[in-house]
């Protein structure tokens, strides 16, 4: 995938995408999903996963995280949801949401469930921090970029237990709506067609059962194998109906083999 540095990018026009180069961040895999979904035009643009990032900074006014989405002279949208509002506003075709306000809250509703704060990217993250962190690591002598992640997340037992059991209800969540949809004969989440939930989960799924090697061959073997170790619990609860869905939509919607 073509990336564009930080200067270049502030030379053109248009949507220009941040996103985490050469890496499938679920963040960012989802925001392209779903501004491809909507046949929005964009070009992406580099941001350095752990890096520094400064020029970045100094574009968007001390965002460092990708997806961030830069629209000619318009402020920064940064988050999941100010980028899905985006696609649907600049979009054409199908919309990602749904027509009734009930089931458009309900799509919003689980994809907050996904990708916000102490929802299913955050937990896992936190589970991904426990098998290589511990508490000395949150002391003055480890290095600072550690302790400000683990402290961003607030690093504790405590949390990672609440994030293991915070992961199994939101799939256990999911694989129940996927449930009730097939017995009404539906092949999504909600309703009869894609909304952003189906991308979300299709996307933020990776970091429990990543793609076969074949779909996505720039996939780094260390974050194969750090997405692929799970507890016996979180195993567990991953139900095979979560996955048929992700392959589903991944072949269906988003497309393979994926570029990053």
């Amino acid at each position: 995938m073509k990336y564009y540095s930080v200067a270049e990018a502030r030379e053109m026009r248009g949507l220009r995408l941040v996103l985490t180069a050469h890496l499938p961040g679920p963040w960012s895999e989802s925001a392209k999903a779903l501004f491809n979904a909507r046949n929005v035009p964009y070009v992406a643009v580099e941001q350095v996963a752990g890096g520094a990032n400064e020029e970045l900074c100094s574009w968007t006014g001390g965002i460092r995280n990708a997806p961030i989405a830069m629209l000619d002279d318009d402020h920064p949208a940064h988050g999941w949801l100010d980028l899905a509002m985006m696609a649907e506003r600049l979009g054409s075709g199908p919309s990602l949401l749904p027509e009734r306000s009930v089931d458009r809250a309900l799509a919003l509703g689980l994809s907050a469930e996904i990708c916000a704060p102490h929802g299913f990217g955050w937990a896992r993250r936190l589970l991904m921090f426990a098998t290589s962190y511990s508490a000395k690591d949150m002391s003055e002598e480890s290095p600072a970029h550690v302790r400000a992640m683990l402290q961003q997340y607030g690093f504790s037992d405590a949390a990672v237990a609440a994030a293991r059991a915070r992961l199994i209800d939101i799939m256990e969540a999911l694989a129940g709506r996927l449930r009730a949809q097939r017995q009404n004969g539906l092949r999504y989440m909600i309703g009869d067609q894609p909304s952003t939930i189906d991308f979300h989960w299709a996307c933020f799924s990776q970091m429990v059962a990543p793609l076969p090697v074949d779909d996505q061959p720039a996939m780094p073997d260390w974050l194969i194998a750090k997405y692929s170790d799970l507890d016996p619990q979180v195993a567990k609860a991953l139900d095979p109906l979560l996955i048929e869905h992700r392959d589903f939509i991944y072949r269906n919607h988003i497309g393979l083999p994926l570029e990053f």
